[in-house]
């Protein structure tokens, strides 16, 4: 676990890549979670202010007994030639870049939405963020559906496949791994994603709505029928893994390898019941900010969903790609 105990303005200003945001002054709240395995290696990283040593004697006290500093701190990285990177959840949003490179995501501008708005064709209006940012501003029409439950709930709104989904968040990389999402689970609609999101649509000269609570209903049969079979297709053809309870209470005995539990469902559903020892992260903020949950590179991920399994397989497929395990 590559940890930058700087601040959390400092790190947005430039940091190493795969490094975890963990401000000294958060130290505490954010490190359990992070780095659950107390044994785990761990590189802190300062401003070479004596922070990273105060860090180290915190988390020893805490019990975690592999600490070691980057001597000099931030500057002697670049001093060796090496590069920093700007912003916050750098790796997700890069992969985000790629996919979109990679797979050639169809894309539509604020005014050619705007257009189709008023063209009587069929569309509707996704918005992948978190219901808090929906709410906050949104796309005229838009519904609240976070990407992670996309496959699991467009059927019941998008049935008709000449209906156009536009996927939008607030800039690119939601954008794009919501829309793309979708096509990978082989829907025969067209969808796009909206290019620059609600910040592009402003800056176009349109008005967000405020105060939006649209948002998905209960699954359908029909739509959970559909959901599950486009799901497992997606599971086959990247293999992706299934674990019994015996298996996953084994893998959290393991003193040698970290194992991150994590709850994909809606907060709701997390809030009436969950696994002990599992953590809510719902799935299209868990592949848009992966650092907002693990800081221990290599470790394992078991992703918990209801009995369909739609949307940790299909959070499953991105963290694949990414490299997690």
């Amino acid at each position: 676990a590559l940890l930058d105990v700087r601040e959390d303005g400092e790190f947005g200003e430039g940091h190493i890549f795969y490094a975890n945001p963990c401000a000294y002054s958060h130290l505490e709240a954010r490190i359990i979670q992070r780095v659950p395995r107390k044994t785990t290696r761990i590189v802190l990283v300062d401003g070479d202010n004596g922070i990273a040593e105060k860090s180290a004697r915190r988390l020893s006290e805490i019990g975690y007994s592999d600490i070691t500093i980057l001597t000099a701190g931030i500057d002697a990285w670049t001093h060796a030639g090496y590069i920093l990177f700007k912003g916050v959840n750098v790796p997700c949003k890069a992969f985000g870049e790629m996919v979109e490179h990679c797979a050639q995501t169809p894309h539509i501008t604020p005014e050619e939405l705007c257009r189709l708005q008023k063209s009587g064709h069929k569309y509707i209006i996704i918005d992948g963020r978190t219901p808090k940012e929906f709410t906050r501003m949104s796309i005229p029409e838009g519904i609240s559906v976070p990407n992670g439950e996309l496959v699991y709930r467009i059927h019941d709104l998008a049935p008709d496949p000449e209906t156009k989904i536009v996927v939008n968040c607030a800039g690119r990389t939601r954008s794009i791994i919501g829309a793309q999402t979708l096509i990978n689970a082989r829907l025969p609609n067209s969808v796009v994603a909206l290019k620059g999101g609600t910040m592009g649509w402003t800056l176009a000269g349109f008005e967000l709505a405020h105060g939006e609570t649209r948002k998905y209903g209960v699954v359908s049969e029909t739509a959970r029928k559909t959901a599950k079979e486009r799901a497992k297709e997606i599971q086959d053809s990247l293999k992706i893994g299934t674990v019994s309870i015996k298996t996953l209470q084994g893998w959290q005995e393991d003193p040698d390898r970290t194992l991150f539990l994590l709850d994909v469902r809606s907060e709701e559903e997390f809030m009436s019941g969950h696994f002990p020892g599992s953590t809510h992260a719902p799935g299209g903020q868990l592949v848009q900010a992966c650092d907002e949950w693990m800081a221990t590179l290599g470790a394992r991920i078991i992703l918990l969903d209801n009995e369909d399994n739609v949307r940790a397989i299909m959070t499953a497929h991105w963290l694949k790609q990414m490299g997690w395990d």
